[in-house]
């Protein structure tokens, strides 16, 4: 039976049912310390002076740390513009000062926690208040106060896109569609708060236990920021409790590594533990970013979108952390997956005193969908056209040539996924075009009174499997196989992270079907720095993609080495994607990505235009995964994409005011709870081989987020007949829409 292709049970499956597995909270050293940070809890200031002698001199404290122990205060994934510790006494210029109410001032180390936390109360810290930037609108306004004062302005990317003649177009457009929309942003909210250990191991490298994205990354921040090789750093992933994008970013790793570090130089060389509260990680790690889109686009009243013409402002927070990137996949979405003659894009990020942007779960993808798509959808219903028609009548194809100047990757299904996924929905194509026959889907009781509207929407979207726009991508992986006569076990060293989504799991299946093994002779050595090579991140939907590529190959070395005779045989292997470009300064052109995966989503709403809520009852949700190496992990991944995305479109608002954090429990950031999800939400996998994906498989982690909230707000128009072009949707937003406030 082959090992890819069905549903094998999760290698950690047993292991979290049980309680048995161990999450970086749960583990525990003998004679460890523990430790606590002093957030800044205001969002622009110059510390003057930090007076720790208070907190020193409570009984059981054993350290407090400061900027001046950091001997390079500085990190960042892609640029190091955050200082580690904020205060006096460090070489990193302005590091004197905090950007938001998250930047850590001080890291405590006691004999307990409580005792941590009650010293941490007694640091004296003198601040200087500066004018605090709220929002992008103050960000750019001439004369602002520049947050980062080595920049010349608060705005820190750029990017335009000019592709044919886009006021010629929209002369030639018979109807003009224009929005502003804004998109909210969003808190990760993952099961385990950030927790972790460190310590010096047995070969006197500093080691740090923590959930994370990317050890390897991790390790390359730590072995910075204390000035240290690489080779002098470990870092180790147990069991992780989600993360979607918000681990990527450092959080707690650096301050455990300094605190164990300094400790072991004073001769006390104890592990040290670090959980952070709900409300702390609120705070502390970086969300989606919230984004304003201005868009007006044009179409013939044969269907044909002739111009395309948006503005992206994005709001990066205090620091860079994964903003430009974002932005880069927000733009290319903004236009979405259509062949479009004339664009015109504009789009930047700018900072301000909020908690700062970084990676979520659809990287930018969602917000540029959520215009993109609605603009589609408004252009049709401007055109009484059906939303399917005009997509059909204008979507790229494999091979085509986009506004970015290059095509889709080889083996592009976005036609195909459209196509199949309105049919399930119950659209059908006849000679007329296509149409929707509503007894179709989705299949409901009568409507309990008439204030209960009921709507159907639809949207789709494509996105990124793997780094882009010209990052270096790698991924490593080491295949041994030990026995005499025949191959009795194998033994894989990688790296990536499993997050929940069951990475592991797939590794050991591909493991297996490489090597022509049963499942049960395959053993992982899994994230740690000390036994694997660079796997890359735990993001980008690439990890599945990345990981079978480089497993595949290095499996096929070691058999080749196997039938040599070499015992046993041992083979590491690279891989190394096609190459990718960065957008033009001037046209936009790039060739941005290797892989894409392909999705498109029908929903279906009620409305109740008496309270103002919104319920979603069906989702269908169409991914081409290129090859289901394991079928009901890609459902399970649907399905929790679906209602992470019903929270975001719906329920998820995150208040921020003059860049304090309003909403940081969730009594008032409210998720979705099991009474709040869609009632039924059908998968549609579909299987069109990536001509680069190992097996043909494609990654589809982040892809059912991407098109389900303008396929929401297209659902609550065909209930209500009115648009609403910013969300979440929130009863009161609903009901000032219909005109009820």
């Amino acid at each position: 039976m082959s090992a890819i292709g069905r549903s094998a049970q999760r290698v950690d499956a047993r292991g979290k049912v049980t309680g048995q597995t161990l999450y970086p909270g749960d583990i525990n050293y003998p004679g460890q310390l523990y430790g606590k940070l002093l957030f800044a809890n205001r969002p622009h200031a110059r510390i003057l002076s930090i007076d720790t002698r208070p907190a020193e001199a409570l009984p059981g404290v054993v350290a407090v740390f400061t900027a001046g122990d950091v001997p390079v205060n500085e990190y960042g994934l892609i640029y190091t513009d955050q200082p580690v510790l904020c205060g006096p006494g460090s070489s990193k210029p302005h590091a004197d000062r905090v950007r938001f109410v998250g930047d850590q001032v001080a890291f405590i180390v006691a004999e307990s926690e409580a005792i941590a936390a009650r010293a941490r109360d007694l640091i004296q810290v003198d601040y200087e208040d500066l004018p605090v930037i709220g929002n992008v609108s103050q960000a750019e306004q001439p004369g602002a106060f520049v947050l980062h004062p080595e920049k010349d302005s608060n705005t820190f990317v750029q990017y335009r896109v000019r592709h044919g003649d886009v006021e010629a177009g929209f002369a030639a457009a018979d109807v003009i569609v224009e929005g502003e929309y804004h998109t909210p942003v969003q808190e990760h909210a993952y099961l385990a708060p950030e927790s972790g250990l460190a310590y010096i191991d047995d070969q006197g490298r500093v080691t740090v236990e923590v959930a994370g994205q990317w050890a390897h990354e991790e390790r390359l921040a730590v072995a910075h920021a204390l000035g240290l090789p690489e080779e002098q750093v470990r870092v180790i992933h147990p069991a992780i409790g989600g993360a979607f994008g918000g681990r990527e970013d450092m959080s707690i790793q650096i301050v455990l590594a300094l605190a164990a570090w300094r400790l072991a130089q004073r001769g006390v060389p104890r592990p040290v533990k670090l959980i952070w509260s709900r409300a702390e990680s609120m705070i502390g790690h970086h969300k989606r970013h919230a984004y304003i889109l201005r868009a007006k686009w044009g179409a013939t009243r044969a269907g044909k979108i002739v111009a395309a013409q948006c503005e992206l402002i994005a709001d990066g927070g205090a620091y860079i952390y994964t903003s430009t990137k974002v932005l880069g996949n927000a733009t290319l979405m903004s236009i979405g997956p259509y062949l479009i003659p004339n664009v015109k894009i504009d789009a930047r990020a700018v900072f301000t005193n909020n908690v700062p942007g970084g990676a979520f779960r659809g990287f930018g993808g969602p917000q540029g969908a959520f215009a993109a798509e609605t603009q589609v959808n408004k252009l049709a219903a401007a055109l009484g056209m059906d939303p399917i028609e005009l997509r059909m009548r204008n979507i790229a194809r494999d091979g085509d040539v986009l506004f970015f100047q290059s095509p889709l990757p080889k083996g592009s299904s976005m036609d195909k996924v459209v196509e199949q996924g309105a049919q399930a929905a119950g659209w059908s194509r006849a000679a007329a075009g296509w149409q929707r026959d509503a007894a179709r889907w989705p299949q409901l009781p009568p409507v309990a009174g008439a204030h209960i509207k009921r709507g159907v929407g639809f949207a789709s979207g494509f996105k990124n499997v793997g780094f882009s726009f010209g990052f270096p991508e790698r991924c490593y992986a080491t295949v041994e196989l030990h026995g005499d006569a025949q191959i009795e076990r194998a033994v894989v060293h990688h790296a990536g992270s499993d997050v929940g989504q069951g990475a592991h799991t797939v590794f050991q299946q591909m493991a297996a079907e490489a090597l022509d093994l049963p499942l049960e002779k395959v053993e992982m050595v899994l994230a740690d720095t000390a036994v694997t090579g660079d796997s890359g991140s735990a993001s980008a939907s690439r990890l599945t993609f990345m990981a079978g590529n480089a497993i595949r190959g290095a499996a096929q070395q070691a058999l080749q080495q196997w039938a040599n005779e070499e015992r046993p045989a041992i083979a590491e292997y690279k891989y190394v994607p096609p190459a990718t470009t960065p957008l033009d300064p001037e046209t936009g052109a790039t060739d941005p990505n290797f892989a894409c995966g392909y999705v498109a989503e029908a929903v279906a709403v009620e409305v109740d235009t008496e309270t103002g809520h919104v319920h979603i009852t069906d989702v269908l949700c169409a991914d081409d995964v290129g090859k289901a190496i394991n079928p009901q992990q890609i459902i399970g991944q649907i399905e929790g994409g679906v209602v992470q995305a019903a929270g975001y479109a719906i329920m998820e608002d995150f208040i921020q005011q003059d860049g304090y954090v309003k909403t940081p429990f969730f009594s008032n950031y409210l998720i979705p709870t099991v009474l709040d999800v869609p009632d039924r939400v059908e998968s549609l996998i579909l299987e069109y081989p990536d001509p680069e994906g190992a097996w043909g498989l494609r990654g589809m982690a982040e892809m059912p987020l991407i098109p389900l909230a303008p396929a929401v707000i297209a659902a609550v128009h065909d209930a209500t007949g009115v648009w609403i072009d910013r969300f979440p949707l929130t009863p009161q937003r609903v009901l000032a829409a219909l005109g009820k406030l």
